[in-house]
């Protein structure tokens, strides 16, 4: 009976853990009213399809049919707000992919495209093209990138990957 009890009492507590989780997630999600600051309530053609991740979440897109979290940043190498620099520098963000059939993969999207260094922009994962679009905060001349730490946010877009021309696919 008292182990019956206790299994009552865990299950309990773990769904109202998990509804006290929704809530702090759609709090802190940006609304598309909210990043509109102007008086066109139409949303640009390049934020349409954006997906906002805070370092640490996961979302199940269900119209792509994977499974997406923002692992953190792995190199930002920005030059500072207010700070002269000769390059301006990338930020390079990890993202674990899976999708229903596949195993976990990491991609490492940089904030530009920079070949000799091995900075990707994009990646292809299963049919779709996961491009990095945005990199939030900035980092401060006085603080650097040691003080954003666990504050990053990032925004991807996902589109159906081009398949070369003169290929099959079956």
């Amino acid at each position: 009976m008292l182990h019956k009890t206790i299994i009552l009492s865990l299950g309990i507590l773990a769904l109202t853990g998990c509804d006290a989780q929704k809530k702090t997630r759609t709090e802190t999600e940006p609304k598309v009213a909210e990043m509109n600051s102007g008086t066109n309530t139409s949303i640009p053609s390049d934020q349409k399809d954006m997906i906002y991740l805070s370092q640490g979440e996961n979302k199940f897109l269900k119209d792509y049919e994977m499974n997406v979290t923002f692992k953190g940043i792995s190199e930002d190498s920005r030059c500072p707000e207010g700070v002269n620099c000769i390059w301006a520098g990338v930020a390079v963000a990890q993202i674990e992919v899976m999708g229903l059939a596949t195993r976990p993969m990491t991609l490492n999207l940089a904030s530009m495209d920079h070949a000799a260094k091995n900075y990707h922009q994009s990646a292809d994962f299963n049919g779709y093209t996961i491009t990095l679009k945005e990199v939030t905060p900035y980092p401060k001349a006085a603080d650097g990138t040691k003080a954003l730490a666990g504050k990053y946010k990032i925004g991807i877009s996902i589109q159906k990957a081009e398949t070369p021309s003169g290929s099959t696919t079956k």
